[in-house]
């Protein structure tokens, strides 16, 4: 469990995020919801141990963040910018390969463990057939799911994804998130994303943590979002509940049975 306290960024005499409380579970599904300039990619660079707060205390599973150091921060946490890094000349696998890195340091010595690590997590994002393919040479869903499988190479309990469908097409978004919902389900690993788009959040998300003007203005289960009021509010914009003219199978995850018959439309 992520527990937040008196956080608190100011940037040019602004307030960009102000959270009095807020607690995150470390085991499920969590997306982030709000608007452009809201505070999400601030929390998320706050929890993944990136960037420190003005004030307040950031705690993962008891522990304060930032006492720890960034190797040990990388050991509990995997994040993943928004804007990625280059790739440039790297295959698939020696992508993967630098997920090792906060175990095993720039000069520590490489083991069997470490390549059954790689092997696995290209398996499990379906990504094997592209190891030694070049990065660059993919699309961009396949090109996700590699820097995903780098991520659960690194063997954090939680990952932390910035916005991991802004450039994908509609098709992609959906095997993204689709993706990251089994891993969840059968790794038992946390997620937590930051996206866009509200139906995608109905669809996968167990946990929701919405905000505006950089304070939480609702966190929780994800039946939160089958509120039209919470919804019109985050968004300002006249939205609508609607039941799904072909709802998806439910998904039991957890402890709860999550409610897919809906769809947001703008009125």
């Amino acid at each position: 469990m992520y527990e937040l306290n008196g956080i608190r960024m100011v940037r040019n005499d602004r307030a960009i995020l102000s959270i009095d409380h807020l607690e995150i579970p470390t085991h499920e599904l969590t997306l982030i919801l709000g608007h452009n300039g809201s505070g999400k990619s601030t929390l998320a660079s706050i929890i993944s141990g990136l960037v420190k707060p003005d004030a307040g205390t950031t705690k993962l599973e008891g522990c304060d963040l930032f006492t720890l150091s960034e190797r040990e921060r990388a050991q509990r946490a995997a994040f993943l910018p928004q804007k990625l890094p280059a790739s440039e000349g790297l295959t698939c696998r020696e992508l993967v390969r630098l997920g090792r890195f906060p175990w095993r340091g720039l000069f520590g010595r490489w083991c069997a463990e470490d390549e059954a690590a790689v092997d696995e997590a290209l398996a499990a994002t379906g990504s094997a057939q592209y190891a030694q393919s070049y990065v660059d040479d993919l699309s961009g869903g396949e090109r996700q799911r590699v820097w995903i499988s780098m991520l659960l190479a690194q063997a954090s309990p939680v990952m932390i994804l910035d916005e991991p469908t802004s450039a994908l097409d509609v098709r992609h978004q959906y095997g993204t998130l689709a993706l990251l919902e089994r891993l969840n389900r059968e790794t038992g690993r946390g997620v937590i994303a930051i996206i866009h788009d509200i139906n995608l959040a109905l669809r996968f998300a167990t946990h929701i943590v919405a905000l505006k003007d950089g304070k939480v203005l609702f966190s929780g289960g994800a039946e939160l979002l089958h509120s039209e009021e919470n919804l019109r509010t985050l968004f300002e914009a006249p939205v609508k509940l609607m039941l799904h003219p072909d709802p998806p199978a439910a998904y039991t995850g957890g402890k709860k049975q999550l409610p897919l018959d809906v769809a947001v439309v703008c009125e």
